[in-house]
């Protein structure tokens, strides 16, 4: 045996998550809207669950205790006195709500009618397409490119090489492309922006104006606010070019933008802050979620003597699984709702006084007061928004690092962001101040930032530079 070869054992620990803690996280992490998918997913291959539209009940439901193969007959009597009181509380609640007037089914029923399907520019323009009386041959080629728009709405490749690429005539696409630009909305059917701009101002009568020389010469010095350069270009004065910047900046970059995408995104608050004696309250929405119970068939079946013991078995897994799935959905409102209870008791100054007076807050402040691990926050807080009076926020909006004040104050970066934003709008355009400049600005109120972070936030703001924001 070679001496330089050795034998020898390694020892290691691998955490795995068990099934059911893996689903309680995923469930805490969920959205609503995914939360849901994942109910109806559960619902559809466990057949004790039963759903009422009403909305998870913090109150109603409580955790229990896993079930015991040799305690399942007491624990099977606690679930079916849990589910009678879940009746009972259903049948108030329905009596509480009594039958809609003839006024509110015509309110109902109107917000039905008014729901509209989105309409994709790609629809647009076909049924534009279908008015135009034009050669089979040449149709086809106009689907087909109305087929390859992006997002934009320009082309999603030069015609010269979708004409090498598929074979085409490049004459025929020409044509076909020059049919699209004549659609709604203007621009829409070019292959870059350049061309974009330039079929707006033609379809407004100015193709020989101004602006058109500019975009077709000088587009990347427009960008860049190099209005003088331009206008000695031109043979202008930069009064001009000013005004004529102007009127560029009116066109649009982006004639899909009004148009729905294959699939919106909606977002479904899960918790709402409202203002109630002087206090701001927080209250979850749950109208989002169904109620879920066990169903009493298969209580009545697992009462029946006669069911077998592999039926007994089945059912009893599956009233174990929808007990924690239900228990899980109770401990994934009550996180959120003692993470936003906690994040309304540390930033009263932002429901007071709105985004600016938003103060510095990390994760395992809040952790701590709830009595839960900081990644457990940060999966809480995942995705899940607030509506606010100041409207709805991300939940992780109000956790965000500070800067000390000269007096050992901290204010929020998202506080100090707002005041640059405010500097900006306020500044003289014709000397737009330098990141130096707000930095002095705000180290004079008091704030202990560098340039590099002025023109860190700046950027985060989308804000240009000072040379890009001069008008001349």
């Amino acid at each position: 045996m070679n001496t330089s070869q050795t034998l020898g054992q390694h020892l290691s620990q691998q955490q795995r998550l068990s099934p059911q803690l893996q689903q309680s996280l995923n469930i805490l992490q969920a959205p609503v809207f995914e939360l849901r998918q994942m109910i109806d997913a559960e619902m559809a291959q466990n057949p004790v669950l039963e759903a009422e539209d009403t909305g998870i009940s913090l109150e109603q439901e409580r955790p229990e205790a896993e079930l015991q193969d040799d305690d399942f007959a007491s624990e099977f009597d606690r679930l079916s006195k849990m589910d009678d009181e879940w009746r009972s509380y259903l049948q108030q609640s329905a009596a509480g709500h009594g039958p809609r007037t003839s006024e509110e089914e015509e309110r109902r029923q109107f917000l039905f009618d008014s729901l509209t399907v989105p309409v994709t520019l790609q629809d647009h323009l076909v049924q534009q397409l279908a008015t135009l009386e034009c050669t089979p041959e040449v149709r086809a080629l106009v689907e087909m490119l109305i087929g390859s728009l992006d997002d934009r709405g320009f082309l999603g490749a030069p015609i010269a090489e979708t004409s090498l690429q598929q074979g085409i005539p490049i004459a025929g696409l020409q044509e076909a492309k020059e049919i699209i630009q004549t659609f709604d909305p203007p621009g829409v059917g070019a292959e870059d922006l350049r061309e974009c701009l330039l079929i707006q101002l033609k379809r407004s009568g100015r193709e020989h104006s101004l602006e058109s020389r500019i975009i077709s010469a000088h587009l990347e010095d427009l960008a860049r606010h190099r209005f003088p350069h331009i206008a000695r270009r031109l043979s202008v004065e930069p009064s001009d070019i000013t005004l004529a910047a102007e009127i560029i900046g009116s066109l649009n970059p982006r004639p899909a933008s009004n148009f729905s995408p294959g699939q919106q995104q909606f977002i479904v608050p899960d918790v709402r802050v409202e203002r109630s004696g002087g206090k701001y309250v927080v209250q979850m929405d749950e109208g989002q979620l169904p109620r879920l119970r066990i169903s009493n068939l298969y209580k009545d079946i697992m009462a029946n003597p006669k069911g077998g013991q592999d039926v007994r078995d089945y059912i009893r897994d599956k009233i174990r699984s929808g007990k924690f799935l239900i228990r899980s959905i109770h401990q994934r409102q009550q996180t959120i709702q003692r993470i936003a209870e906690e994040i309304v008791s540390r930033q009263q100054d932002f429901f007071r006084n709105g985004p600016s007076a938003l103060k510095p807050l990390i994760m395992s402040q809040v952790a701590e007061v709830v009595g839960v691990h900081e990644t457990t926050v940060s999966r809480a807080i995942a995705g899940k928004y607030m509506s606010t009076p100041y409207g709805v926020f991300e939940l992780r909006y109000f956790f965000t690092s500070g800067l000390e004040t000269q007096d050992g104050e901290q204010l929020s970066n998202t506080s100090v962001k707002t005041t640059i934003a405010e500097m900006i709008r306020l500044e003289d355009a014709s000397a737009p101040l330098r990141d130096d400049d707000i930095a002095t600005r705000l180290k004079e109120q008091g704030v202990k930032i560098a340039r590099r972070t002025v023109a860190k936030y700046r950027e985060a703001l989308s804000i240009l530079p000072s040379h890009l924001r001069r008008k001349f």
